[in-house]
């Protein structure tokens, strides 16, 4: 008996210092405590498992972040994906790709580069959730799988990447905005370098008023109006200049040696023109599952995204062969108040592409050095936003006015960092992650696109280079194109 007595009293003292469920709730909801202190111990989910199921709601995530995460449906992540990809960069490409390429180069180029980009996308989406957790920024990924030097690597890599992007946004509208200024008054007052500070300007208290990705909603449909108004002018214009215009001239502008060099530019600029470079901060948005609701947005991207670009490109070189402009509604002969319409939706356009290629910056900035105290439109929040985005867009700005050639940026952009972040990065992580599930021909397949395209992206960096060197010698610094 008194054996007994003892037991339970030893009983009553553990229930007496066991805390009860109603102590722990406020705890549990706050975040004070971790979930694991107060539950039976489970299983942690293995890699496979995540990538079996898709998603793992228990997940944790890699890094604290300013911005919001796991918020956007599939269909608002597809259409930030067609935003990019639909960009008022589409009106170029008629001239920056199809001119060096020709009717058969330009097509099996625009078709292949599709597919390729496609694929090294959907590997890099299903590597978002390695090692058990969500990877929300690409250095994350990269430094979770080979240490920190391939974290600073590739944080370097992508922030040129998209530094150059936003340059190029910039120039894009300085001269939609200029274009607009032509149909009224030439007499040359308006400059392009005035048109693009205008333009950063603009950029710069759209920055402002968003203070993250995920916030953009309303205006991603905006942008897609925008889009289907400058596609739809752009492509009618073309169509009815070539019904009425004498025989083009298909044939490759410039000499042997340029037309190699063009040639590697212009393959550069395929690339760039269905990547983004930070695939894993636009997937970070996402609900879950998030691999499968990433595959939903790449393919929503990749089928019907690209029509109104293939559309705007094809007709373009159809109506104006090796003579088309690299801003194609330079090109394009109609009604003032049509052409105003088109350059001015161009315009805006560019504001909200470039919000979208500029948030990882936005977010490292306000992550790293923003007071995370109140909400976003708190004055102290705005004012941070107003010093430090604008910080960074009147840079922005200064090297578009400085190097105004958009066909060169687009060239040595993919050429830097398309390549290697889209294509040598995602092909060799998700060969270090599944190596042992990967038979030796899949290996090799992984190991080809990895040296592949980093010799392509190597090549594609002295053409950029050099188009860079020929067009500041025939033009000069703050050109007015």
């Amino acid at each position: 008996m008194d054996m007994l007595r003892k037991k339970l009293e030893e009983v009553g003292e553990a229930e007496d210092q066991r805390p009860s469920p109603s102590s722990l709730i406020w705890p549990l909801l706050l975040g004070e405590i971790d979930r694991c202190q107060v539950m039976p111990a489970m299983e942690e989910p293995t890699t496979a498992s995540v990538d079996e199921r898709g998603s793992n709601k228990d997940q944790g995530i890699s890094d604290d972040t300013a911005h919001q995460i796991s918020t956007d449906p599939w269909y608002q992540v597809a259409f930030v994906l067609t935003t990019g990809v639909n960009s008022a960069y589409v009106l170029g490409y008629s001239g920056s790709v199809m001119v060096p390429l020709g009717w058969v180069g330009g097509t099996v180029g625009l078709v292949l580069a599709a597919a390729i980009s496609m694929y090294a996308n959907a590997l890099l989406a299903r590597l978002h959730e390695t090692g058990g957790k969500r990877h929300i920024r690409y250095r994350d990924l990269a430094g979770h799988i080979y240490g920190k030097k391939a974290y600073a690597l590739t944080w370097t890599l992508q922030y040129v990447n998209l530094f150059m992007i936003n340059t190029g946004f910039i120039i894009l509208a300085g001269q939609a905005l200029k274009a607009v200024y032509v149909l009224y008054r030439d007499d040359g007052i308006l400059k392009l370098p005035y048109c693009i500070a205008i333009a950063g300007f603009v950029c710069a208290i759209f920055a402002f008023g968003i203070p993250y990705l995920s916030a953009l909603r309303i205006w991603l449909g905006v942008s897609t109006v925008l889009s289907l108004i400058y596609i739809i002018v752009a492509f009618v214009l073309s169509l009815h200049d070539g019904v009425n215009a004498p025989q083009r001239d298909y044939s490759i502008p410039g000499d042997h040696t340029s037309k190699i060099f063009s040639t590697i530019g212009a393959a550069a600029t395929l690339v760039f023109a269905y990547n983004t470079g930070m695939l894993p901060e636009i997937q970070a948005t996402i609900l879950p599952p998030v691999v499968k609701n990433m595959e939903k947005a790449l393919w929503f991207q990749f089928t019907v995204g690209l029509l109104p670009m293939y559309a705007v490109t094809f007709i373009g070189y159809w109506a104006y062969g090796s003579s088309t402009s690299a801003y194609l509604l330079n090109s394009a002969n109609g009604p003032v108040w049509v052409k105003t319409l088109a350059n001015v939706s161009a315009f805006f356009q560019t504001v909200v592409s470039l919000h979208i290629f500029a948030s990882p910056m936005y977010e490292y900035l306000d992550t790293r050095f923003g007071s995370g105290v109140g909400g976003p439109f708190a004055f102290h929040n705005i004012l941070f936003r107003v010093i430090v985005r604008g910080g960074y867009l009147t840079v922005n700005t200064f090297v578009a006015a400085f190097l105004p050639f958009l066909g060169d940026f687009m060239s040595l952009t993919g050429a830097i960092s398309t390549f290697p972040l889209t294509f040598v990065l995602a092909n060799h992580m998700y060969l270090k992650v599944k190596q042992n599930k990967l038979s030796t021909v899949q290996k090799g397949w992984h190991w080809l696109n990895v040296l592949g395209f980093g010799a392509f992206a190597v090549l594609a960096f002295i053409a950029g280079v050099r188009l860079i060197m020929v067009d500041s010698q025939t033009y000069h610094f703050f050109a007015d194109l």
